[in-house]
């Protein structure tokens, strides 16, 4: 979600709240098929969109040729699928390709097509840019270009082609970064992209009130009113809720002591850190009772250990991006396809430590243990899981410290916690937003590490920590 989205979700839910609606917001969900989804599955109520990417992406080959690119077209097609699309906003947010002033006024490069004398060039452009039928491969097509590009996230492009690392992006017409890293568009002289009219995007059953609040935001924005808006958030260094509040207060939605709702740094930063450890820690707990429980049943055997850790040990080769996309048309998003996620990852290090500690212990101990009259019970409680146990609690660690690290990315997935101001953060090309979510993480982190030497030294021998 880029900073615009930000801001026209922002408007949105101030509106629906100054007329009486209680509203939970989810920023950060990363990309218009997981917004879509989630608006599918009742995961969300409503979120801003564009007619072009709902041409190019939402609606089926067979669809898009029953439409001539205009929202009366596109319209009913929506409504058989139970959505609803607003009358837009105002502005056209086209896609643009963009490069340095001084680097086109060089290179003598002032439309699309005069990149075909320039094979040389470095593009890197947003990953869903990359992959879009609308994007990178229809317009590389559509216009012959000899370039291959990469995909980077659509913040950080503007710093790397303000350093000179790429030499051309992919932006919005209404960026705020246009202005300030000093860019032009390229022209897009065979009408490749279409039109991307901005306006809330909802299901059928969306509430007639909110129906009607909503409406207030139709065509109040022209392309250069909201080019302004975004301005004072990437620029002016403004809140979203800030900038949001004062457009809405200056129109008369709002009431005029309507609040912006906007919380401290110290109320966010708590926040996110009680959501953090909370799907950190159930994760862990349920990886935990399920991999040494598996460990218990399975260490005795060779095979059936090798295959269930060769399993597990396959669901962390899956990116974590990915494995959090994957659980989202099961589990939709939100909390629980988070920490299951997690759990997964979490897996991993808790059952191949439990059960190569288990299995390599000394024969000798074992025989002598049946030798006085114990059985399976009393063997595993009184001398396998006590002499493993330094083992187990190292597959702990492990795990608690990946499922905070990998518990950043669950905010793309609306699960908050501390990769929330990350993913903000990376929207703005805001440093000060990623350390807000990067710092505390690590510190969270370090603070697991030294909670579980302190517990070695209390529960586990000196003379086995030594050996461990």
């Amino acid at each position: 979600m880029d900073s615009e989205s930000y801001l026209l979700a922002e408007m949105m839910a101030q509106l629906l709240e100054n007329n009486g609606f209680e509203i939970e917001r989810k920023f950060g969900l990363g990309g218009t098929l997981i917004c879509y989804n989630a608006l599918v599955a009742g995961e969300i109520d409503l979120y801003p969109e564009y007619t072009g990417t709902i041409t190019a992406v939402i609606l089926t080959p067979e669809e898009r040729h029953q439409i001539n690119g205009t929202l009366d077209s596109i319209k009913p097609l929506l409504n058989r699928k139970g959505l609803n699309m607003f009358s837009p906003f105002g502005f056209n947010n086209s896609y643009v390709l963009t490069m340095k002033k001084s680097l086109s006024d060089k290179l003598t490069i002032k439309k699309i097509s005069d990149l075909k004398s320039h094979s040389d060039l470095v593009v890197s452009v947003s990953h869903e840019f990359l992959n879009r039928d609308d994007g990178w491969p229809g317009l590389k097509a559509g216009y012959g270009l000899d370039l291959s590009a990469t995909g980077i996230q659509h913040g950080l492009a503007y710093k790397a082609i303000d350093e000179g690392s790429i030499d051309i992006t992919d932006a919005y017409s209404t960026d705020g970064d246009i202005e300030r890293y000093n860019l032009i568009f390229l022209q897009d002289d065979r009408d490749f992209f279409p039109k991307y009219n901005g306006a809330a995007f909802s299901r059928n059953d969306f509430p007639d009130k909110a129906v009607a609040a909503i409406s207030r935001l139709e065509n109040v924005l022209d392309d250069e009113g909201m080019r302004t808006l975004n301005a004072k958030v990437v620029i002016d260094q403004q809140t979203f809720a800030r900038v949001s509040h004062d457009f809405l207060q200056d129109r008369g939605f709002l009431n005029l002591n309507q609040s912006t709702g906007q919380d401290s740094i110290a109320s966010r930063l708590f926040r996110n850190t009680v959501t953090h450890i909370k799907l950190t820690l159930i994760a862990l707990a349920i990886g935990c009772f399920t991999g040494l429980l598996l460990a218990v049943i399975i260490f005795r055997s060779q095979i059936i250990s090798r295959y269930v850790i060769y399993f597990s040990g396959l669901l962390q080769t899956i990116p974590s991006i990915a494995l959090l996309a994957l659980m989202i048309p099961i589990l939709g998003i939100g909390e629980i396809p988070a920490i299951t996620a997690l759990f997964l990852y979490s897996l991993l290090p808790i059952l191949r430590s439990a059960v190569t500690a288990l299995s390599t212990i000394d024969p000798v101990l074992t025989n002598v243990s049946k030798a006085i009259g114990m059985n399976k019970y009393q063997q595993l409680r009184y001398v396998l899981f006590p002499l493993a146990l330094p083992n187990i609690l190292a597959g702990i660690k492990t795990a608690a410290v990946i499922c905070i690290g990998t518990a950043t990315l669950a905010a793309f997935i609306g699960a908050g916690g501390l990769g929330e101001p990350i993913v903000t953060g990376l929207a703005l090309n805001d440093t000060s937003l990623i350390l807000q979510g990067a710092i505390p993480a690590a510190i969270l982190a370090i603070i697991v590490e030294l909670m579980f030497e302190g517990l070695e030294k209390r529960i586990i021998p000196s003379h086995m920590r030594k050996a461990h």
